[in-house]
């Protein structure tokens, strides 16, 4: 891949769980106002469509040049979030994997070691720092969809929830050498937004951003000053675009530049104007993912950023 199309906020290569027993998870419902319930008497129908939608979106990304790692989940430890792996373990150039305390029960069980050494055996692992030891303390912080890490400007934008504890974000930050930003967030509900990759996303030359869900209007001032300060258009969504999951994308390195993924219903939402500016850098891959937006999460969720080097020969 050309050195130009590279970018160290857009990973060329993505790990991806293809679920088998695909379910709203109840234990999330709580605190997720994005999830909806699904139909008891349609559990077969929905773990189908779920795996189907997985399929096609590993299909659409290859095609586009990006290397997909794609793991199943079979669902013999009941996870039926499993199809969101950005949520307990991230990448980081020069070599270094985190993994994370999660909030539920259920999800802690999504912790595989078998990603961990297919990571190990493709690229170049320094070290594995393991977070997970925080859940006995009662401290979460759910990966990147508790963070927005921004790679270039080194700055970890995250919405506080009981999914992202304070302690255990300086803990990370400290480790990794990220500014902590920390914000409150309130949907219409007032209620916190569970995740901060459904509120934003930070791609190379642009963010998207739902400042109508930071209250706090200096501090939304502040997050679009330091975004634009690392030399980014930032777009303002609307709170019914993020209801859309529009924040909820990610920007890849595909074969022929770079590509930003959301789901279909997400790009249907942002205006010709929005999609003028992101496409000034990034090529819109809309991916149909309607089953797995029942449990709260779109595409970004679904995807896990390799920002490692690979192994050659």
């Amino acid at each position: 891949m050309p050195a130009a199309i590279r970018s160290v906020q857009a990973p060329a290569a993505v790990v991806m769980v293809r679920p088998h027993r695909f379910t709203p998870n109840p234990e999330t419902a709580a605190d997720n106002a994005f999830q909806t319930a699904a139909a008891k008497e349609a559990a077969q129908a929905v773990a189908d469509a779920a795996y189907r939608e997985v399929t096609a979106a590993v299909e659409q990304l290859e095609a586009e040049g990006v290397r997909v790692h794609l793991f199943e989940d079979r669902g013999e430890h009941d996870t039926p979030d499993s199809v969101f792996p950005n949520n307990w373990f991230s990448t980081h150039p020069g070599g270094h994997v985190a993994i994370y305390p999660m909030h539920s029960p259920s999800r802690r069980r999504e912790r595989r070691s078998d990603v961990i050494e297919m990571l190990k055996a493709n690229y170049r692992v320094q070290d594995v720092i393991d977070y997970s030891g925080l859940e006995h303390d009662g401290l979460f912080l759910e990966g990147t969809g508790a963070m927005v890490l921004d790679h270039l400007a080194r700055v970890a934008y995250t919405a506080r929830s009981n999914r992202a504890d304070p302690v255990a974000l300086e803990r990370f930050s400290t480790h990794f050498n990220f500014e902590p930003m920390l914000v409150d967030t309130a949907d219409e509900a007032g209620r916190p937004i569970y995740h901060t990759n459904v509120l934003m996303c930070v791609a190379t030359a642009f963010a998207l951003v739902g400042f109508d869900m930071i209250p706090d209007e200096r501090r939304a001032a502040e997050v679009r000053a330091r975004l634009e300060e690392s030399g980014r258009e930032v777009i303002a969504l609307t709170a019914g675009q993020i209801a859309e999951f529009a924040g909820n994308a990610i920007e890849l390195s595909g074969r022929d530049g770079r590509v930003l993924a959301l789901s279909q219903r997400a790009c249907n939402s942002l205006s010709s104007q929005q999609k003028a500016v992101i496409e000034r850098s990034a090529r819109l891959v809309p991916l149909p993912v309607p089953t797995i937006e029942m449990a709260g999460g779109s595409v970004r969720c679904m995807i896990a950023g390799i920002h490692l080097s690979p192994r050659h020969g």
